[in-house]
Order: C-alpha cells, then sequence, then structure tokens
C-alpha cells in the first residue's frame, strides 16, 4: 500500500519534493544509514541524528522545506501496522450493542411528556474509536493508582453511558432516567460528563467546548510535576482527550499546544474525531480540516498521527503507482467527502473517480456497493489499534490522532452525514428497523412497532459480556471511574499564623503581602508545605512572592541550563526539576488548567494537592469564568488569590485593569467560597478555616476565592476578643464609635474599612454621629446563607422560622445602615433585603481609569467623605439630621472637585 510513511508529498513549504533520484545507490545508503541508526541506537538517537542534518543542511543554504502536512492518507503503512491482539468479530458485536442502546437511550428520552432530548450522532462517529480504547488501552483505578486520565467528548456521553449499562454498571432504569436527575433521582443521568453530578463515575467534565483540550494538557503535565516532586508515581498514567473537529476552532483547544511539545509531554494523546461536522454543517467546507491541523500540530512540535482510510482502500492505494488517487484525495474539499459520505456508490464512481480514466479503472471491477462502503479510518478497529499503539509508544512528543468518521455513522440515510445530524434526537420506526439490520440485532419489528424502543442486552453469561469484563479485568478496572482515596491532612498548629495575627506593627504592607507571609509560614510546615502547589501567570514579583524563587524554584523538567543573569540576587529567578512554583506564563487559561488538575489530585491520584493561584484580579473570573465553573464541576479545591483587586486601588492601570465585579462574578458558582478580607488577622482565620474545610477530615468540594489588594496601609493586630466566628460567617464589629450621639452603622470591605474608620472619626468630630464600622469580609456568604434560610422557610412554615446570620448579626444595632466598598454597589447589595433598617450601598459603578487612588474615589463617592455624607443622608432621610448639612458637607468636601481629594498613598505593588 502506499500510504503516509511510503509516500511523499507532491510539495512541502512550497518546494517540490517528488523529484528524480538520479542516483538509486547512494539514496539507499542514506536510508540504511537511518535504519541502522533506528534499530542500534533508539529512535531518539535517530531523532537527534536527523534535526542535526536538517540544522546543517540550513548552515550549507539546502533549501529544505518544513514538513507541515503530508499526503492525505494514513500515517502508518499497512506493511507497518502491528498485530491486533483483540477478537473483531466479539467486539463488532460489542459496538453493535453498544451503538444500539446509546441511540435507544436518547431516543426513549424524547418521548412525548419527557423531551429532555440528547445527541447521539457525535458518538455514532466515534464509537469505534472509544471501543478500541476501552478493549486494548485504558487503564482502570484497580491497581491502586490513578489510572490513565480520560477526557470524554462530551456529547458522547451517551455511548458512554451505553457501554457501562452492558457492564451492570448501570440499569435499565438509570438509562432511562437520562437526564431527569431530580425527577428520577436518585437514578438520573447527567446529560454531559459532570463529576459534581456523578462523583462516582465521571472524572472530567468537558462539553464547554475548548476546555477538554487544554485540562488534558495541564493533567499530562500535572501529573509529570508530581512525579518529579516525590508526590506521587504516576509513570503508568496516560492522558487520552477525545475530541472534535469543530471543537478545535475553539482557542483554547489549541492555544497551549506548545507547552506539551515544550515539556516533552508523551503521557499525552488528543484523537480528533473529524467527522468534517459542526453543530450546523461542514467544518472545512471548502477545505481539509484534518490537513489544517495537521500543520497546527506539526508546527506547534506534535507528534501527528492521520488515520484517514479503513483497510478497504488498501488495495486501490497499492495500485496507485502515478499518484493520481492521492492527488485526487489531497484535492478534495471536505465539503464534497460530506456529501459522498450522503450519495449512492454509482454517484462516486462518477464524481469521484470518473473524471480520470486511471482513476475509474482502478474500480471497474467494484459493484457500486463495495464503492459505497469504501470507509473512513475512525471505523476500522485494526487501524485504530495501530494508530493508538503508535501514539503510546512515541516518545519525546504528545501525540494527536487525526481520525477520519462520519457523522451518525450506522444511523441511516437520514442521519449520517447530514448538516441537521447534531440536533436530531429520535429515530422513526422506519430508522429503528434500518438501524437494527445495519448492525444485525435480534429485535422483532413487533418489539419497535409497540411503545418505547427496547435496549438490548446479550445475556451477562454470553460470550460478548464476559469478553468486555475480561479485557477491563486486564486494564485494571472500568472506567470511567472517580475514587477519591486520600486521607485528611494533618494540618498546622495555631501557631503558624501567629505572625499575621500580631498585625504589622508601624510597617504598611498591602493585603497581598499578608497572605504571602501567611503562605511562607505554610510552606515551611512539615505536614502539608510540599503540597502546595504555587501559581501565577508571570506577575510572581508583582505579587512580592520572588521571595520563593530560591526555596521553592520555579518547575521545569529541563532545570536551568543557563546562568540567570539576576544569579548574584538574594532573590535570584531559579529553574529546577523538582521546583515547587509552576510558571506558566502568560496565560489565565493556562494557569487555571493547572489549578484545576492540581486541586482535583486528591481524586485523580489518591494525594491532595494544594494549589495556590495568584492574579490580576480582573483577569480572573473574568477572562476565565468558565474554567472556574470547570473547577466546581469537577470537584477542585484550593485557593485563589484575585489580588490587585478593587476598581481604584490598582493606580495608573486604568480600565481594563480595573476590577470592582469580580466578588460578583465569584458569587455566580456554587462551588466558589469568597473572602474580601481587609487584614492580615482576617486572612489567616479565612486561610485556617479554608485548609479545614477542603482538606479536613469532614472535606468539602469547594475552592476558595480571597480578593487581596495592592494599597499598603498599617494592620492591626488580631483583637483579644475577636469575633472569629463573624469573620468566616462573613461579618463582625470591627470598631465600635466611641464619641457622639446619633447613631448609625458602616459596613465595609477589603479595602473600604480604612476608609470607613476615618468616615467614623469625621462623623464623631464634626457631625456628632457615632458610627460602628463592621468589616463584611464576605457579601457572599453572607447572601448565600440567608437564601439557604428563605428556601428553608418556604418549604417548612410549619416549623419555628429561620432568621439569616446578617439579620440576627446587625439586629440591635441602631441605623442606617450604610455599605461601602471598592466594588459596583451590586456586591454588598446582595444583603440589602436582610439588613434590618435602612440601607445604602456605595460603590464604584462604571468602567476604571488610571489616576491617583484619591482622586478616583472622589469620582466614585466610595471615600472616607463620600462615606459621611453618605451617612448624613440616610440619617436626614429618618429625619434624625436636618437636610441643610448635607449640602454644607458637600461644600466642606468638595466632593464634586476630583482634584480636591487627598492623592493617597501611592505605590505598593504587593
Amino acid at each position: 500500500m502506499a500510504s503516509g510513511s511510503d509516500r511523499n508529498p507532491i510539495i512541502i513549504g512550497g518546494l517540490p519534493s517528488q523529484v528524480p533520484d538520479f542516483d538509486p545507490e547512494e539514496t539507499q545508503e542514506w536510508l540504511d544509514s537511518l535504519d541502522a541508526a533506528v534499530d542500534e541506537r533508539g529512535r531518539e538517537r535517530a531523532r537527534y541524528l536527523m534535526l542535526r542534518l536538517i540544522e546543517r543542511a540550513r548552515e550549507k543554504r539546502v533549501a529544505v522545506p518544513e514538513m507541515r502536512s503530508t499526503d492525505y492518507v494514513n500515517t502508518i503503512a499497512t506493511k507497518d501496522e502491528p498485530f491486533f491482539p483483540g477478537n473483531e468479530e466479539i467486539e463488532r458485536k460489542v459496538l453493535n450493542a453498544t451503538r444500539w442502546n446509546a441511540a435507544v437511550m436518547v431516543s426513549r428520552a424524547q418521548r412525548p411528556g419527557i423531551g429532555v432530548g440528547g445527541h447521539i450522532a457525535t458518538f455514532a462517529s466515534s464509537a469505534s474509536l472509544y471501543d478500541v480504547g476501552f478493549n486494548h488501552f485504558f487503564r482502570g483505578k484497580d491497581e491502586g493508582d490513578g489510572g490513565d486520565q480520560i477526557f470524554f467528548q462530551g456529547h458522547a456521553s451517551p455511548g458512554i453511558y451505553a457501554r457501562a449499562f452492558l457492564l451492570d454498571r448501570l440499569s435499565e432504569q438509570q438509562l432511562d432516567a437520562f437526564r431527569q436527575e431530580k425527577s428520577k433521582a436518585p437514578y438520573g443521568l447527567s446529560s454531559y460528563p459532570h463529576p459534581r453530578l456523578m462523583p462516582d463515575f465521571w472524572e472530567f467534565p468537558t462539553v464547554s467546548m475548548g476546555l477538554g483540550p487544554l485540562g488534558a494538557i495541564f493533567q499530562a503535565r500535572m501529573n509529570r510535576y508530581m512525579a518529579a516532586r516525590d508526590i506521587a508515581d504516576t509513570s503508568k498514567s496516560h492522558v487520552w482527550a477525545f475530541l472534535g473537529d469543530g471543537e478545535m476552532d475553539e482557542p483554547e483547544s489549541l492555544g497551549q499546544l506548545s507547552i506539551a511539545a515544550r515539556e516533552g509531554l508523551d503521557n499525552l494523546t488528543f484523537v480528533v474525531n473529524c467527522n468534517l461536522q459542526r453543530l450546523d454543517g461542514p467544518v472545512r467546507g471548502n477545505g481539509k480540516i484534518i490537513q489544517e491541523l495537521e500543520s497546527q500540530f506539526r508546527g506547534a512540535g506534535w507528534n501527528v498521527i492521520k488515520l484517514v482510510w479503513d483497510r478497504s482502500w488498501d488495495p486501490l492505494l497499492a495500485q496507485d503507482r502515478d499518484g493520481i488517487l492521492v492527488n485526487r484525495l489531497n484535492t478534495t474539499p471536505d465539503g464534497q467527502f460530506q456529501t459522498y459520505a450522503t450519495e449512492t456508490g454509482s454517484y462516486i464512481r462518477d464524481h469521484f473517480f470518473g473524471d480520470d480514466q486511471r482513476l475509474r479503472a482502478m474500480v471497474e471491477g467494484m459493484t457500486d456497493d463495495q464503492i459505497l462502503h469504501l470507509g473512513r479510518g475512525g471505523h476500522d478497529h485494526k487501524k485504530i489499534f495501530a494508530a493508538f499503539a503508535a501514539a503510546k509508544a512515541h516518545k519525546g512528543q504528545p501525540t494527536v490522532i487525526l481520525a477520519q468518521t462520519v457523522k451518525g455513522w450506522t444511523l441511516g440515510p437520514n442521519f449520517e452525514g447530514r448538516n441537521a445530524t447534531h440536533q436530531m434526537k429520535k429515530l422513526t420506526v422506519d430508522d429503528l428497523k434500518g438501524f437494527r439490520d445495519r448492525l444485525h440485532l435480534p429485535i422483532t419489528d413487533k418489539q419497535l412497532e409497540d411503545g418505547a424502543p427496547p435496549y438490548y442486552h446479550p445475556g451477562r453469561n454470553s460470550e460478548e459480556i464476559q469478553y468486555m469484563h475480561d479485557r477491563r479485568k486486564g486494564l485494571g478496572g472500568y472506567v470511567p471511574t472517580r475514587v477519591v482515596r486520600s486521607k485528611p491532612l494533618q494540618l498546622p498548629e495555631d501557631k503558624t499564623y501567629a505572625t499575621a495575627k500580631k498585625g504589622s506593627g508601624q510597617q504598611s504592607i498591602a493585603t497581598t503581602m499578608a497572605f504571602v507571609r501567611i503562605l511562607k509560614d505554610l510552606m515551611r510546615d512539615k505536614e502539608i508545605g510540599k503540597r502546595f502547589v504555587l501559581i501565577a501567570p508571570d506577575e510572581y514579583r508583582t505579587f512580592g512572592m520572588d521571595a520563593f524563587f530560591p526555596s521553592a524554584k520555579i518547575y521545569n523538567p529541563l532545570g536551568q541550563q543557563y546562568e540567570a543573569v539576576d544569579r548574584e540576587l538574594l532573590l535570584a529567578y531559579k529553574e529546577s526539576p523538582t521546583g515547587q512554583m509552576l510558571h506558566d506564563g502568560i496565560s489565565e487559561a493556562g494557569c487555571t488548567a493547572s489549578l484545576i488538575a492540581a486541586g482535583s489530585a486528591y481524586a485523580t491520584h489518591g494525594e491532595p494537592l494544594i494549589p495556590v493561584y495568584v492574579f490580576y484580579s480582573m483577569f480572573g473570573f473574568q477572562r476565565t469564568g468558565d474554567q472556574f465553573w470547570q473547577m466546581a464541576d469537577q470537584l477542585a479545591r484550593g485557593f485563589v488569590l484575585g489580588a490587585t483587586a478593587g476598581r481604584t486601588t490598582l493606580t495608573g492601570e486604568g480600565l481594563q485593569h480595573a476590577d470592582g465585579h469580580s466578588q460578583l462574578l465569584a458569587s455566580t458558582n456554587p462551588g466558589c467560597v469568597a473572602y474580601d478580607p481587609a487584614f492580615g488577622y482576617e486572612i489567616a482565620h479565612i486561610v485556617k478555616d479554608g485548609l479545614r474545610r477542603m482538606y479536613g477530615p469532614d472535606s468539602e468540594d469547594v475552592f476558595y476565592y480571597l480578593t487581596v489588594y495592592n494599597e499598603p496601609i498599617q494592620h492591626p493586630a488580631e483583637p483579644a476578643d475577636v469575633d472569629v466566628d463573624g469573620i468566616l460567617k462573613g461579618i463582625y464589629r470591627f470598631k465600635s464609635g466611641e464619641q457622639g450621639a446619633i447613631p448609625a452603622q458602616i459596613l465595609a470591605s477589603g479595602v473600604a474599612v480604612p476608609w470607613a474608620v476615618e468616615a467614623q472619626q469625621i462623623l464623631a468630630a464634626e457631625w456628632n454621629v457615632k458610627a460602628d464600622v463592621w468589616s463584611a469580609t464576605s457579601w457572599n456568604e453572607l447572601r448565600r446563607e440567608a437564601v439557604e434560610v428563605e428556601r428553608h422557610n418556604l418549604l417548612h412554615p410549619e416549623e419555628e422560622q429561620r432568621v439569616p446570620y446578617v439579620t440576627r448579626k446587625l439586629t440591635g444595632a441602631e441605623g442606617p445602615f450604610v455599605a461601602v466598598s471598592d466594588w459596583m454597589r451590586s456586591v454588598p447589595d446582595q444583603i440589602s433585603r436582610w439588613v434590618p433598617g435602612t440601607y445604602q450601598s456605595l460603590g464604584a459603578d462604571g468602567f476604571g481609569f488610571a489616576d491617583t487612588r484619591g482622586a478616583a474615589r472622589r469620582f466614585f463617592h466610595i471615600d472616607a467623605q463620600s462615606t459621611v455624607v453618605g451617612v448624613l443622608t440616610e440619617l436626614a432621610r429618618e429625619g434624625k439630621i436636618d437636610r441643610s448639612v448635607l449640602k454644607q458637607a458637600i461644600d466642606r468636601y468638595q466632593l464634586l472637585d476630583v482634584a480636591a481629594a487627598d492623592p493617597g498613598a501611592a505605590g505598593g505593588d504587593a
């Protein structure tokens, strides 16, 4: 067969490659030398020699083209295919049963009165790819390790359920509860891979397209990281990511390919199901997506295996002495191949082979039906096995398998290759009959005509089912399976947090630095110190974390092969193969993927890691919010730090750096516990409690988000009677008013607490107002608890009605209540309905801008003087003071003149 490795493309990199060979003997000597190098010294040595030859050729100005793409044929030649160790007949029967049950499950879910639907065409196209993996490659967890990590394509989930049904992992009752998770509880099956909804089954959420490939890359990298740091032996684990060709248009799908190649992640294989279709039509109707992806992956440094045609093409390609058939394959666009998948054999004969006599002669001895069944490589078990085996054996590079399939394969002419097939959810009786016949299943017409179509199971003792069980037993257990084997960590003693609780004395530090100091002490702990995984997008110095460089070091599997320019400095940049810090470059998406992989290691590998991801606050939830949702779904744990938080605190940066809303975005994530602390001792209690909740005996599947600031302030020591419960639940009285006769309450969070204290002093000295200052450490948690209380009261009217914590806490404090923060008003407004009195909030609504902190706060009217006027305004509304004082106050503080504000503290990156 003239296939991939036997044939050169006609043009490579714009240069002709099929030139005459004037000295075949010399050519053979070169080829023999290469063969000898491979046989005697191995592929790695041969690869090195080839790279050096290419380098020397370019030095000599020999035009050597880039191998960006190869012919539109299989990369692995027929003669190089390994022996197929399975029983193909039995595997075909198993697959037919799986195909049927997957389609029937979705069709039954679309029945009248239910109508929840599902997708069947994606699995129909990729079923053989999965089946070969299940039978021969995917390692389970029964050996006590993490097994393989498999990122299943989200829309293929019905097929995974259908296979689990045959293995008695799921019941018929569960299949009938597909997409009915609450109404059919506890039997409901989630629509897609959702670990949070099915925590014993799924491991990785993937249906938000693009996040699967991104997550797989960083999961493979995390496996290497854990091994390098001697936390877990991940040497047997292989990461498989099953993806769609349309999905590869998502920037997340291809955006991090280089890191996988740069770090030689040969424990990673992408399998791209190239059925040539998106959700609505062709991926590249006028182009060739496989060729396009090949060039992108090759350019990024990946090993590429193309699996384009099944074995029926082998005899034709073997006849192709002059390359006319390969040229036709190379030049036929995807849109036309999609049409061929829906047409007759005679149409293909006339339109693909017909206009060239040499091509037509190749198929003269074939019937139209034989031509019709010239198939795609992604449906051929032997070809798939060869590709998977080659991917597992390849060293030094990650591998991508580009497998051509037909969307809706075997579902019949109304589904196969049709533009609308992705949205087609129900098969008619005629569709079902044709489908049954195609799969050779013993189901009668009557069974299909009377009510819902039946599921098919060949019997627990059948040859097919026993074969399935035997294959999984040999591979270490059933997949997908999520297992939590990790034990609670021994958490640090209280003395670890002592420094933070002492305050900063006369020194002014930002809350970012207060957190970093706590982290430094935690990393010294003998029990958990090595489990911290520091993650930042090229901003460690900005956040004052360069102090960790010399000790923790930056993870790089190749170490540091150069002399650092700052090597003589105390805080020199230091890379190491066993480094603790992940420096993923300027990529919040990459960092968040590392965060998720580390945060779920307790389940994936049974070894808990404690990720600490620090980023520019504006570029967290806003930029990678989809991944934080993925993190919650994957039940990942860890600490997320939105540094340089606030709309007015990061001076000079301007609109796209000014975060006044990430706390609001965080509130939308049910798995996120968000805090906006003001002082170091608050952070200490929050971090301590976070470690307890996430890594203690009764661990919870949450992650913590803390917003910290870059404005230096003097941190007070922890009060002797500190209200720890209030800090953790979201609000406590920080400073009671000492002077004045008219009561009021000021609620503030984060960087705004010092402004509130200043306003308290002004109100007492100038307006006879006695205001208490409350530190609202978490507006979000206050609201979350209050909502839960109201839900309980709604459903239990006969019981004593519960009162939200924020209401109980503020009851007895005489209002009005004025809230102020460096966030938009929607953040503190979350608690307004539960505050027992008149409530008003001040916030930084609108776009941020570059200016001094004082000017920005005066503009948004959230500074101390504006807070004073806010309190006076509410007192006037309640009739406790005369309204005439409001104009006096506005004039006295020049609130309408931004330039009149004190510019405030400067600098303070950390």
